[in-house]
């Protein structure tokens, strides 16, 4: 295996799935309300707090399996404890969002059974989707990882990559794809193996170019920037946004 391949296939190891970690944004839409599932993690709490500097944005909606701690300043906030697996704890809720944000994701894939990854990973994500769009959301963001394929031979890309094609079967006017390689977050969350690829893979930018640079670390603050700073974007049909997207959207 050369070095090239090495890179390659560590970038899109189950470790590095969700671990914590063009142009300006000038088009803007109309007023937005946002539902949003996963805004405690390490990306979508970035992105959350970006988004409620937004004048363009009037109401948010945080569901969770935790609450977010909101000031009470801030009226167009609210925050539900959901049963993630249970759509009839949550359903009722999303009525008259125009865009949905989905982080939810497992941290570090090794630590759960295949069984309960897919759970968490596509069907409780699936099924959030699936009631974003029965309720008339137009636009739906989800950050998944680079490499998913739903013909990956790597079990964890494949579900990833299967859960996308059910997505883009749902028909959402928009539908918006972000795949980091490796999240660069200021700390250490899952031990040993983490520490060192923090340590590693900034270093790795200039073995990282061209075609390879969608592999390049990005720190969990820009990533969660960029996924709020698209919401901004008059877009339609499928995106997929990896490194350079990301950058582009600072």
């Amino acid at each position: 295996m050369t070095a090239i391949e090495c890179i390659k296939w560590f970038a899109s190891d189950e470790r590095l799935i969700q671990m914590g970690i063009g142009g300006k944004v000038s088009a803007h839409l109309n007023k937005q309300k946002i539902v949003f599932l996963g805004a405690t993690g390490a990306v979508g709490s970035v992105a959350f707090d970006r988004i409620l500097r937004f004048s363009e944005v009037i109401d948010v909606l945080s569901l969770g399996r935790r609450a977010i701690d909101v000031k009470k300043s801030i009226a167009k906030v609210k925050s539900r404890v959901i049963d993630i697996h249970d759509v009839n704890t949550y359903s009722a809720l999303i009525n008259g969002y125009t865009t949905a944000i989905c982080t939810l994701g497992v941290g570090e894939p090794s630590k759960l059974s295949k069984t309960e990854f897919v759970k968490i990973d596509r069907s409780a994500v699936l099924a959030f989707a699936k009631v974003c769009k029965s309720k008339g959301v137009k636009h739906f963001q989800l950050l998944s990882s680079v490499g998913v394929n739903k013909k990956s031979r790597n079990f964890y890309l494949r579900t990833k990559g299967e859960l996308i094609d059910k997505l883009i079967q749902l028909d959402f006017e928009r539908l918006s794809i972000f795949q980091p390689s490796m999240i660069l977050t200021p700390q250490n969350r899952y031990g040993l193996t983490q520490a060192l690829t923090l340590m590693v893979w900034p270093k790795l930018d200039f073995l990282l170019r061209g075609e390879l640079r969608q592999y390049r670390g990005i720190k969990v603050e820009l990533l969660g920037n960029a996924i709020a700073n698209n919401l901004l974007l008059a877009k339609r049909g499928i995106e997929y946004l990896q490194y350079d997207e990301f950058m582009s959207l600072q």
